[in-house]
């Protein structure tokens, strides 16, 4: 009798992802910290809490109790998913990462010039940040890991489960950063195609829950054999994993498209982004010139 994921528990991921979400945390902290010096009013508040709770959403469904339970429910194992990539993903993003963990690394990490003008770092922002590589990033991850032979596989295998849940992460941020916009970019592409871009994202995950929820047969055979948490069957596990894909998805993406779209059709929106671009090419150039100063 096949068993899933049995031995998931039995190695020491949830320690070494706890330490290392900690880590990020403290960095981040104190680079925030380090911003405040000289720049006040730069990361407030609310992005340092969005910045924390991704971290939180990504140890809840990696590293908690809850993660030890999607072997035995498909209704978890879309938690976890939904979490990482609806979740976890656009508040890290939210809080403006990039920055603050260059500062809070160490100096001579920091004094580097390649971390911020190198050519072929400039090159690679501008290929992993253009939509369609992002949606079709997102999509092609959300599709392909719900491939039977794929999910089977990382039910078996703690390498793969691992696998599968880095790739959700990676890609809900790749998918994310698009439509949160987090760094300034010369390349960066006018709001308008946001709201198509969210729309048209909504279309293969509502095709795949729809697929969960009214195709009348398990699709996964591994949760036959498991003992449900819930007092369900595995056909109705299976159908109200559908269910919660189809309406959470239509929410985190709907939502914002709708917000975006109403601060399109505001006539201040080109005047704050502009000035919002303004002033974080101020902070790249002031960032840069104190690293020549203190190296010299």
């Amino acid at each position: 009798m096949f068993e899933p994921s049995v031995h998931v528990n039995a190695w020491p991921l949830p320690f070494a992802v706890t330490l290392g979400l900690v880590i990020a945390a403290l960095v981040y902290l104190r680079g925030c910290l380090r911003l405040r010096d000289v720049f006040p009013n730069l990361i407030s508040t609310w992005r340092l809490a969005a910045f924390m709770g991704g971290l939180f959403s990504v140890w809840t469904a990696t590293a908690s109790p809850l993660a030890t339970l999607d072997h035995r429910s498909l209704t978890i194992h879309m938690v976890k998913h939904l979490l990482l990539m609806t979740v976890a993903a656009p508040l890290i993003l939210a809080g403006a990462p990039v920055l603050p963990l260059l500062c809070g690394l160490s100096r001579r990490f920091n004094q580097s010039d390649m971390v911020i003008t190198s050519l072929r770092a400039r090159w690679l922002e501008r290929r992993l940040a253009h939509p369609v590589f992002c949606w079709l990033a997102g999509t092609a991850t959300v599709i392909g890991w719900h491939l039977p032979i794929a999910f089977q596989l990382a039910l078996r295998s703690h390498w793969a489960h691992s696998a599968e849940d880095v790739s959700f992460l990676f890609a809900g941020l790749l998918f994310w950063w698009p439509v949160m916009q987090t760094l300034p970019s010369e390349t960066r592409s006018p709001q308008w195609f946001v709201p198509l871009y969210l729309f048209l994202a909504t279309l293969p995950c509502d095709i795949l829950s729809a697929f969960l929820a009214f195709c009348n047969r398990v699709i996964y055979p591994a949760y036959l054999s498991t003992t449900q948490i819930f007092d369900l069957s595995p056909l109705e596990d299976q159908q109200c994993a559908g269910a919660l894909m189809w309406v959470w998805v239509t929410f985190a993406y709907l939502i914002p498209a709708v917000v975006i779209t109403m601060q399109i059709l505001s006539p201040r929106s080109a005047c704050s982004h502009e000035a919002v671009d303004a002033s974080w090419q101020g902070i790249a150039a002031s960032s840069q010139n104190a690293s020549r100063t203190e190296v010299l």
